[in-house]
C-alpha cells in the first residue's frame, strides 16, 4: 500500500484526498493529510467570496469549471456521511461581465471561446442591459456578457468541510502539524518533515500548500512561482433591492454580489500596489477612495451604502500566468503540485483533486486532459494566458 502524504488540508488538498480514497475497486491508498489550522482561520478555503463562473478565456479553465458546477449540484449525495448530507447552498445567478468600447473585442473573443465549449451564456446590447437590470447604469457600458446557467455562489467553508468529511470517513488521517521540510533522496522525496521533529515517511507527497506553496517547494530544490496576494472583501447594506442581481465585474475591475440581505465586493489592486505574502489586513482606504465612488456610478442606488463588515484572504497567485500549476516536475518523480490557482481554486477544486488523484493512481489522466497546466509550460516559457482574471 502506497503511502501518500498531502501538504495541506484546504479545498485542495481534501479534494485530492477524497478522490485518491474514493475508487474503492481499485488501489487502496494510506493517505495523510498535513493541516497546520484545523480552525482554518487564515485558508483561502474560508476567506475565499466561494464563487464559480465558466466566464473564462481559456478552454482549459472552462473545461474544469464545467466539471466543478456538475459536481457542486450533486455534492449532497456525493459526499453524504451516512445520515449527513452537506449543503454548500449553491445559487446560479450568473455572472455579469461589463465592457467599455476598448474592450468589445476581447469580450467577443471569449465568448466565442465560451460558445465552442457549450457555456450558456449571451452577449448584451446596453439596451438590453437597461431592460434586464434597470438599477445599472450603462454610461460607459458598449457590450456585456452575461452568464445565464451554471455561474453563481456558494459556501467555501462547508465545501471544504464537505470533502475533509468525506475523506475522513474514507480512512484519510488528518494530522495538525505545520510542515517544515521535506527529506529528498536523488529524484525522490521520502518524508516530510513536522514541527517537533517527527517525519511523516511516504512514498508520494502532494504539495497542496495553498498561498505558502513556494517553500514547500523550495524544500525539495524546486522553484515555484506562486506568491500569497492579500484580497480584501467589504460588505454592505444597501436600502434598495437589485432584482435579479448576478455577480457584476465592472469596467473598473471591481467585482460585487448579493450575499443574503446584504452585498459583497472587491477588487484586484494593480501590480504595483499588490505585493507578496502582505500581512492579512483589511484595505480599508481602498473603499472609500476607490471602490464606494465607482460602485455608486455604476448601480445610483450604492450611494446610500453602509458599510458592514469587512476580511482579507490570500490569492495563491502564480505570477507566471494566473493558471493552476498541476502535476510532477520533471526534477522529481514523487512530489507532486497543485498550485497557483489565482483565485480559481475553490471552482476548480473537483477537477483538480480528481486529476491529481488519475497521475497518482494511472499515471495519467482518465478523465479530463490537465496536462496544458502542467510544469512544462513554464520551464519551457510558454505562458497559458487567462484574460478573464478577478
Amino acid at each position: 500500500m502506497r503511502r501518500v502524504a498531502i501538504i495541506g488540508g484546504g479545498a485542495i488538498g481534501s479534494a485530492i484526498a477524497y478522490f485518491l480514497g474514493a475508487d474503492p475497486a481499485g488501489e487502496a491508498f494510506d493517505i495523510t493529510v498535513v493541516e497546520r489550522d484545523f480552525s482554518y482561520r487564515q485558508a483561502s478555503s474560508a476567506l475565499s467570496a466561494s464563487s464559480i463562473r465558466q466566464q473564462f478565456s481559456t478552454a482549459i479553465n472552462i473545461e474544469m469549471s464545467l466539471y466543478g458546477i456538475e459536481f457542486f449540484r450533486a455534492l449532497g449525495e456525493t459526499l453524504r456521511v451516512g445520515d449527513d448530507v452537506p449543503d454548500i447552498g449553491l445559487v446560479e445567478p450568473g455572472y455579469l461581465y461589463l465592457a467599455s468600447p476598448a474592450g468589445v473585442d476581447v469580450l467577443r473573443e471569449n465568448h466565442a471561446t465560451q460558445k465552442a465549449h457549450a457555456v450558456d451564456v449571451a452577449l448584451l446590447t446596453p439596451e438590453e442591459l437597461k431592460a434586464r437590470f434597470p438599477w445599472l447604469s450603462t454610461e460607459g457600458i458598449a457590450l456585456a456578457s452575461l452568464g445565464l446557467s451554471g455561474e453563481g455562489w456558494y459556501d467555501g467553508y462547508s465545501l471544504l468541510q464537505a470533502f475533509r468529511k468525506k475523506a475522513v470517513s474514507q480512512g484519510v488521517r488528518y494530522v495538525q502539524a505545520q510542515a517544515t521540510g521535506l527529506q529528498r533522496e536523488g529524484r525522490r522525496v521520502t518524508g516530510v518533515q513536522l514541527d517537533g521533529g517527527d517525519t511523516l515517511h511516504a512514498d508520494i507527497v502532494v504539495n497542496a500548500a495553498g498561498a505558502w506553496a513556494a517553500p514547500v517547494a523550495q524544500w525539495a530544490g524546486i522553484a515555484l512561482p506562486v506568491h500569497g496576494r492579500r484580497r480584501s472583501v467589504f460588505s454592505f447594506s444597501c436600502p434598495s433591492a437589485l432584482p435579479g442581481c448576478p455577480l457584476v465585474i465592472d469596467t473598473s475591475g471591481i467585482w460585487l454580489r448579493p450575499e443574503g440581505r446584504l452585498f459583497i465586493c472587491g477588487f484586484a489592486p494593480p501590480e504595483d500596489r499588490d505585493p507578496d505574502d502582505a500581512p492579512l489586513e483589511v484595505d480599508h482606504e481602498a473603499f472609500e477612495s476607490f471602490i464606494w465612488p465607482a460602485l455608486a456610478e455604476r448601480i445610483p442606488a450604492f450611494e446610500a451604502v453602509r458599510m458592514t463588515g469587512a476580511w482579507a484572504g490570500y490569492y495563491e497567485m502564480n505570477v507566471f500566468d494566473h493558471n493552476a500549476i498541476l502535476g510532477l516536475h520533471p526534477d522529481c518523480d514523487n512530489l507532486y503540485f497543485a498550485n497557483g490557482f489565482s483565485g480559481h481554486g475553490l471552482q476548480q477544486c473537483p477537477a483538480a483533486g480528481r486529476g491529481i488523484a488519475e497521475l497518482i493512481r494511472f499515471g495519467g489522466y482518465r478523465s479530463l486532459d490537465l496536462s496544458p497546466l502542467s510544469f512544462a509550460r513554464i520551464l519551457e516559457n510558454r505562458p497559458l494566458r487567462e484574460k478573464n482574471i478577478i
